[in-house]
């Protein structure tokens, strides 16, 4: 891992898997994680990697939205800006396991149609989440 002068560091250990308990070391996040129903698992309220997948992308690309529409004086309020972000684990016929894909949805109130894409475009390239999955995996930035 590169030392370019790190900001901050989150660290979380699984013990058990898909089916087991997920901390973080502050203990912020202390919870049981099993496969969805549609998998073959148990269902009922548990959490999974492809929810908290969901929320930290949803978050870090919000925070890029937020900052791409202050660099171009767009005027959108941070209360404006909803980013959904749909993670879907699926086969992959190329090793018989499994894949991700991403898909994320920006709307920003108040704002027309062709800026919210151009701030959508933008804050895919700056988001930490989407740089890391470039290449990687299928993400698709939609507005609404």
């Amino acid at each position: 891992m590169s030392e370019n002068n790190p900001s901050y560091t989150a660290s979380a250990t699984t013990v058990g898997g898909r089916n087991g308990h997920i901390k973080t070391s502050d203990g912020i996040i202390d919870v049981e994680s099993r496969l969805p129903k549609e998998l073959g698992g148990p269902g009922g309220d548990y959490t999974n990697p492809e929810m908290l997948f969901a929320a930290g992308y949803s978050s870090c690309y919000g925070s890029a939205v937020k900052l791409v529409a202050e660099k171009m004086n767009a005027g959108a309020k941070p209360e404006d800006i909803s980013v959904t972000a749909d993670v879907t684990l699926m086969k992959d016929p190329e090793d018989g396991g499994f894949k991700l894909a991403v898909k994320i949805s920006l709307s920003i109130k108040g704002l027309d149609e062709d800026k919210v894409k151009d701030i959508a475009e933008k804050a895919h390239q700056v988001c930490p989440y989407s740089k890391a999955t470039r290449g990687n995996i299928e993400v698709e930035v939609t507005t609404k």
